[in-house]
């Protein structure tokens, strides 16, 4: 028995995707679909690595990051994946502090003008 595939427009629905999206990460390499003449179908490994990537693009990481990581899966294994992945994450980890200090700084501003503005007219 095989194991079940999505074809294209499931796999869309299922991830919630444009046909764009999906059909851009396939042209940069990070999914590889079977394809039956026009059509494509993807299997439980490609749902997978669809998982992994808007994962990766929800903390922020870049596509190619998440393509290189995922090629070193396919090289080198599970536990080389997983040491790139800390040093991934401690990057990302700092450059999310930093955004989220500026925002707090934005934040903090806004306030004070606002409040600013308030008592001006009050």
């Amino acid at each position: 028995m095989s194991e079940p595939r999505l074809s294209f427009k499931e796999m869309c629905a299922r991830f919630d995707v444009t046909p764009r999206t999906l059909r851009y990460y396939e042209y940069i390499e990070l999914l590889h679909p079977e394809k039956e003449g026009r059509s494509r179908f993807y299997s439980a490994k490609e749902l997978a690595r669809m998982t992994l990537i808007l994962r990766g693009r929800r903390f922020g990481f870049s596509l190619e990051d998440i393509r290189q990581w995922l090629l070193i899966y396919e090289h080198e294994g599970t536990e080389a994946q997983m040491r790139e992945w800390l040093a991934l994450a401690d990057r990302q980890l700092v450059e999310l502090a930093e955004q989220k200090r500026q925002l707090e700084e934005t934040i903090t501003e806004l306030q004070n003008l606002r409040d600013t503005t308030a008592e001006t007219l009050g």
